[in-house]
């Protein structure tokens, strides 16, 4: 990340959560001061307001996909940008004030989220118990613990921090489930190209253009530039009208992309710049290589070559 590292985060809350458990993945946010909002709004707005440094808010899950807020927040409002992506397994814990029977289990806490994720396990193992919702997975632990629920539904982290026993691990119905976090600050230089960068967008289409969605798209296959992400969320301005959010393989620093934003600053309404960042890798894949004309040597060579024939020195 460029320039003074952020000592002063902000997460959405409460402790005790996935996100506070993907910030303190961040040696930067493991020493410096972490708070909790109450909302993504609340965290963003700390740090529109110099309140704090960064914000890590979730993004997008594997399994319930984009969460709108953070997209509807993004799209409006003073722009931020993001730094860095974390993505965790999401690994949800039953746990308890004391080891027990899972029979004599009747009340399950658990945020909506959770108890969705992990709907199939509940039905196996758990078909007489009442799922009771609860506004996070802090607060469940937190109501488990209290003994107001036999058992909760929470992350790993809320476990030693409530003084819980695990009665079972890994319940979600889906074993490789991912939740992908942001990190967002208040716009400033691009940190260098790593080789296997993001760069993200939000773009606004003219609804009454043609086509023009294809025309979105276009400016960046012709480039070799891979769409990992596409979400659209409406404006809220008339029937029709959307932002679209896109997530792209390159950094802006490269010639490629940046022809493809100049490309999308031609024929879109807007185009807000998101942040170009390194990906973050669960495994040691390596980078698709880009297509054959389309790699940023390919590029600086094309672009060279047009130099010299402008100046005259080939023909």
């Amino acid at each position: 990340m460029p320039g003074t590292p952020p000592t002063r985060f902000v997460y959405l809350g409460p402790e005790g959560t996935f996100t506070e458990a993907a910030l303190r993945t961040l040696p930067a946010a493991e020493r410096g001061m972490r708070t909790p909002a109450r909302s993504v709004p609340e965290a963003l707005e700390a740090v529109r307001s110099g309140d704090a440094d960064a914000a890590l808010v979730p993004l997008e899950n594997s399994v319930g996909g984009a969460i709108p807020v953070t997209l509807d927040e993004l799209a409006t409002g003073s722009p931020l940008v993001i730094t860095r992506e974390v993505v965790i397994p999401v690994e949800f814990r039953l746990a308890a004030r004391e080891l027990i029977p899972l029979a004599r289990i009747r009340t399950v806490a658990a945020h909506p989220q959770a108890s969705a994720q992990c709907r199939n396990w509940l039905l196996a193992h758990l078909p007489d118990a009442t799922v009771v919702d609860v506004l996070s997975n802090a607060a469940a632990a937190i109501a488990a613990a209290a003994g107001e629920y036999d058992a909760a539904l929470c992350a790993p982290i809320g476990v030693p921090r409530n003084r819980l026993t695990v009665l079972a691990d890994k319940v979600a119905d889906h074993a490789d489930a991912v939740t992908r976090f942001a990190l967002l600050t208040r716009p400033g230089p691009v940190g260098e190209p790593t080789g296997d960068d993001v760069t993200s967008l939000a773009v606004s289409i003219r609804h009454d253009q043609v086509g023009a969605l294809l025309a979105v798209l276009t400016e960046l296959s012709v480039r070799g530039i891979n769409l990992s992400r596409i979400e659209s969320r409406p404006t809220g301005e008339q029937l029709g009208t959307y932002v679209f959010f896109l997530d792209c393989t390159g950094h802006v620093a490269e010639t490629r992309m940046g022809e493809a934003l100049q490309g999308l600053r031609r024929i879109c309404a807007e185009v807000r710049f998101l942040g170009s960042y390194p990906r973050h890798r669960l495994t040691r894949e390596d980078p698709v290589p880009s297509p054959p004309g389309l790699s940023d040597s390919d590029f600086a060579d094309s672009a060279a070559w047009l130099s010299r024939l402008r100046a005259g020195e080939i023909h």
